[in-house]
C-alpha cells in the first residue's frame, strides 16, 4: 500500500465542495416542492452561462483526479476511474438534492451532469498520466526531494496557494480571525451570564506601521518555506523550493487581486513595505536553507506564533482600507466562503501539524 497525499487532499477537496455548495448554511426550510423537481427541469436552464458550464466542470475535475490518483496509488487500478467518477456524481447529486431546501441556492440537473462529467474527466486524466508514467516520475521526484514522512507537509503546501486566493488584510496574511471570532462569541453569548467571561480588548483603529507590514509579509513568506524545509534535506533543493514558493505566492496574490477587484488593481497590493517584506522573507528563507530539520520546525513554530499575533492585533481593514469599497467585485466573490475559511484555518492547521510532528519525533527518539 503506497502512502499517498492524494487521499487527504481528496477528502479536503470534497469537504470544500460541500462547503461551497451549501454556503451560507442558513435559511433551511421546506419550500413546498418536491426535492426531485430539478430532475425534470429543462436543459439547459434559462439562466445558464458558459462561465457556469466551465465552473461546474472545473470544480469537480480535481476531485475525480485526486480520487482516481489515490486509488491508483493504493492498488486499485481497474476500479480507479469508475469509482472516482461515481463518487463525484453521487456527491454532486447529494448537493443538488440538499440545495432544494436552501432558498438562496438553485438546484439544477445540468449542474449535476456537468459536475459528473468534470469528475469523470479528472479521473480519466489521472489514469492517462499514470499510463504515461507521469505519476511514477512524481513518486521518484518526491522520494528524491522529500523525506518519507512528508505527506502532511505536502498537503499543507498544496493548499497554501488556494488559501492565498481570498484577499487578506495584508499580503500573505493568513489566519486573521480573532476579530470575527470575538464578534461571533459575543453574539452567541449575548443575554447570557457567560458574556462577562469574554476578555475585553481595546479596538485597534490605526493600521500597522510600514515596519509591522514588512514583518508580517516577510513571516507570511517564510512560514511555507520553513514548512518545506522540515521535510527536505538537500540545501540546494531547499533554495529552489524557496524561490518557487516566493514566485507562486506573488503570482497567486496578484491573481486574487485581479479576480476580486479587476485587472487594474492586480499589483496595487505591492506597496513599498510589501516589496521590502518579500525581499526580507526570501532573504531569510535562503539564509536558513542549511538549518537542520528539527531547527526548521522550531523556527516554524516561532514564526507562526509571531505572525498570528501580529495579524490579529492589527485592524481587519488594514489592507487597502480607503479604496476597497470603490473596487468592483469580480466573479471570484462567488468563492467567498470557501476561500475565506481556507485563509483563516491554514496557519492553525500548520501549527497543529508541526506540533504533532515534533511530538511524534520526540516519542520515537
Amino acid at each position: 500500500m503506497h502512502k499517498t497525499s492524494a487521499w487527504p487532499l481528496a477528502l479536503i477537496y470534497a469537504a470544500l465542495i460541500v462547503f461551497a455548495s451549501l454556503f451560507p448554511f442558513e435559511g433551511w426550510r421546506e419550500q413546498g416542492i418536491s426535492p426531485w423537481v430539478f430532475f425534470t427541469a429543462r436543459i439547459p436552464p434559462p439562466y445558464w452561462t458558459w462561465f457556469d458550464v466551465n465552473l461546474n466542470v472545473a470544480g469537480y475535475a480535481p476531485l475525480g483526479f485526486l480520487l482516481a490518483l489515490a486509488l491508483l496509488r493504493t492498488g486499485w487500478p481497474r476500479a480507479a476511474v469508475p469509482v472516482a467518477a461515481l463518487a463525484g456524481a453521487l456527491l454532486s447529486f447529494a448537493m443538488e438534492y440538499l440545495q432544494i431546501y436552501l432558498p438562496r441556492r438553485v438546484p439544477s440537473n445540468m449542474d449535476l451532469a456537468l459536475n459528473a462529467a468534470g469528475a469523470l474527466l479528472g479521473a480519466l486524466a489521472a489514469a492517462l498520466l499514470e499510463r504515461l508514467g507521469a505519476i511514477a516520475r512524481w513518486s521518484r521526484f518526491r522520494e528524491l526531494w522529500f523525506v518519507p514522512q512528508a505527506r502532511g507537509a505536502l498537503v499543507l503546501l498544496a493548499l497554501w496557494p488556494w488559501a492565498l486566493l481570498f484577499p487578506a488584510a495584508l499580503p500573505f496574511g493568513l489566519g486573521q480571525v480573532w476579530d470575527r471570532l470575538e464578534a461571533a462569541l459575543t453574539e452567541l453569548l449575548e443575554d447570557t451570564p457567560f458574556i462577562g467571561w469574554l476578555p475585553v480588548r481595546e479596538p485597534v483603529l490605526e493600521p500597522l506601521p510600514p515596519g509591522g507590514e514588512l514583518l508580517a509579509v516577510a513571516l507570511g513568506l517564510l512560514i511555507p518555506c520553513l514548512l518545506g524545509y522540515g521535510v527536505m534535506r538537500h540545501v540546494g533543493r531547499r533554495v529552489v523550493f524557496a524561490l518557487a514558493a516566493a514566485t507562486v505566492g506573488v503570482a497567486v496574490t496578484a491573481l486574487s487581486a485581479l479576480l476580486s477587484y479587476g485587472p487594474t488593481h492586480a499589483w496595487e497590493w505591492l506597496t513599498p513595505a510589501a516589496r521590502a517584506g518579500l525581499g526580507v522573507g526570501l532573504g531569510a528563507a535562503l539564509a536558513l536553507a542549511a538549518v537542520p530539520r528539527r531547527a526548521s520546525a522550531a523556527l516554524l513554530l516561532l514564526a507562526l506564533m509571531l505572525h498570528l499575533n501580529l495579524l490579529n492585533e492589527a485592524p481587519a481593514s488594514a489592507y487597502f482600507a480607503q479604496t476597497l469599497q470603490a473596487w468592483e467585485q469580480g466573479r471570484f466573490i462567488r468563492f467567498y466562503g470557501l476561500g475565506q475559511w481556507l485563509g483563516w484555518l491554514w496557519p492553525y492547521a500548520a501549527l497543529m501539524y508541526v506540533v504533532l510532528h515534533v511530538s511524534r519525533r520526540d516519542t520515537q527518539s
